[in-house]
């Protein structure tokens, strides 16, 4: 952490002639599925006045984020919530909203949020009470409405909007999946785009010329490092891998602090069906299989009880070994289950899953390894091609009306657009 010494706010009449010093703290943590955060507290030792908020330390994400939580017991009150400054909170049981850029970015449970929006409330009350009695009164029934939702008597949906992606609602249940919390991710909206200062960059966006054959040739561009945010260069290189299609894979190299990444995107466009890849991991050379993980493909470890939501580590070519170790590395360095806030009970299941995971890793234990990707973009390599693989089970699938809106598959139209476009005018 860092600290730097500010002025503490006035302290009113009878108050020395001249602010007095407090501190405040900053620690940088980087939290799995939106990247880094600032923690900012400040403290003033002579009037005990104190402030805490959290400023997203990454990139605005490609996507914007929603968190959608159905609140049943005390237990979930007590979620780690990350809240940025541009993120919407709605509580629709109530008709309650506390819209984006009307409080700083914060770091607290859904019981501290909701404790911050009644201190909001109960602030002006004494002079709407002299000013306006009605008013008083009503806003007075809705507060003890709020207090009421702390003691869970029945159960309401708790949903973080967030234009940014930046914000984070903690699975308490990881690495299972949290049956009770939908996270969607969509595309931003020219409005949101603008609210967020991206309108500009969006709209100098300029489509790459389809006719240039980029196929033999590494591009690299000039971005920042996500470590450090030095200087760095990005290589860019189109690949075909055999028995499947073309991938863009992009590396990352900083100089300055050795930082290394490396992403993976699909060169082609979203099949007709989504596939469903199903390995049954049986000996230890099947670490070594390659595999494309696309940014649409969710994991699944039936044996572990597991499952990687799509979206997570990104795109990825690499092999089954150097997959399974990215996700044990996402597990462990989860900051809301390390360091003295975490339950011990919390830990030791993590640790659990970690070993059973490393027991897969070295091969001491048999288990399926199953990727699931509604676009069809991801692979997994057949040893025996171009001959079956008594292992390997590949299976094709008509997606969801879900899974549709999810890729924004069901409001384009590829087809017949030009004459409706001409009969609307």
């Amino acid at each position: 952490g860092l600290a730097t010494s500010a002025r503490a706010p006035s302290l009113g009449a009878g108050a020395r002639p001249f602010p007095l010093q407090g501190v405040t703290r900053l620690l940088l943590t980087r939290v799995p599925f939106f990247k880094e955060i600032i923690v900012s507290s400040f403290a003033c030792g002579s009037c005990s006045w104190s402030n805490t908020e959290i400023q997203a330390a990454g990139r605005i994400q490609e996507q914007g984020v929603r968190y959608t939580l159905a609140v049943t017991s005390r237990q979930d009150m007590n979620r780690e919530v990350v809240k940025t400054d541009c993120a919407t909170t709605r509580i629709p049981e109530l008709d309650f909203e506390i819209p984006a850029f009307t409080q700083k970015g914060v770091l607290t449970t859904i019981e501290g949020i909701i404790d911050r929006a009644v201190a909001g409330l109960e602030q002006d009350q004494p002079v709407r009470r002299a000013t306006d009695e009605e008013v008083a009164s009503k806003i007075d029934e809705f507060i003890g409405k709020l207090k009421q939702l702390k003691e869970v008597h029945s159960s309401f949906t708790f949903i973080i909007d967030d234009p940014s992606g930046n914000s984070f609602v903690e699975n308490p249940h990881a690495p299972q999946k949290d049956e009770a919390l939908v996270v969607a991710h969509y595309k931003r909206t020219p409005q949101q785009a603008a609210m967020l200062g991206l309108g500009a960059e969006e709209a100098n966006e300029t489509p790459a010329d389809p006719v240039e054959d980029l196929r033999n040739e590494v591009l690299q561009f000039n971005t920042n490092c996500p470590e450090c945010n030095a200087p760095a260069n990005t290589n860019m290189k189109l690949v075909q891998i055999p028995h499947f299609k073309e991938v863009i894979i992009m590396a990352t190299n900083c100089d300055s602090c050795g930082h290394r990444t490396n992403e993976v995107k699909s060169g082609g466009a979203i099949e007709p069906q989504g596939t469903r890849i199903t390995l049954r991991i049986t000996d230890p050379s099947d670490m070594t299989r390659d595999v494309l993980k696309s940014e649409t493909c969710s994991v699944e470890i039936p044996e572990l009880e597991f499952e990687l939501g799509m979206g997570a580590l990104g795109g990825k070519f690499t092999t089954l070994e150097g997959l399974l170790k990215d996700i044990k590395d996402l597990v462990e360095r989860n900051p809301f289950s390390l360091g003295d806030s975490s339950a011990p009970s919390k830990m030791e299941k993590l640790q659990e899953f970690s070993r059973k995971l490393l027991d897969i890793i070295e091969g001491k234990t048999k288990a399926h390894f199953v990727m699931d990707d509604p676009a069809g973009n991801s692979y997994l390599q057949n040893v025996y091609a171009p001959e079956d693989d008594p292992e390997l089970k590949v299976e094709h699938y008509e997606r969801t009306f879900e899974q549709n809106e999810e890729l924004g598959l069901n409001d384009m139209k590829t087809e017949g657009y030009e004459t409706a476009a001409a009969s609307e005018r």
